[in-house]
């Protein structure tokens, strides 16, 4: 995966991470393919504040990935809807 040190993580904004939480910190980010695969892999490491939360950011997750072409194994946690 490619480094993303403090200075290119600033320049990111709010839409190009899968969950921005109620005090702006900023979690996933989806903006490359490398970064894409990484947020599938850690989706169920992340704490979201509700599950209404975790499921926009697992539609977000699954968005970048059909752009960037990645294809989501059925038995991947960011494929199960959130209950």
């Amino acid at each position: 995966m490619s480094e993303l040190d403090a200075a290119d993580r600033e320049d990111l904004r709010k839409d190009q991470f899968a969950y921005v939480d109620r005090d702006g910190g900023e979690h996933l980010p989806i903006h490359d393919e490398s970064h894409v695969r990484n947020a599938i892999s850690r989706f169920n490491q992340t704490d979201f504040e509700s599950d209404a939360a975790k499921e926009r950011a697992r539609k977000k997750i699954l968005s970048a990935a059909a752009r960037h072409g990645i294809e989501v194994d059925e038995d991947s946690n960011v494929r199960q809807p959130v209950s």
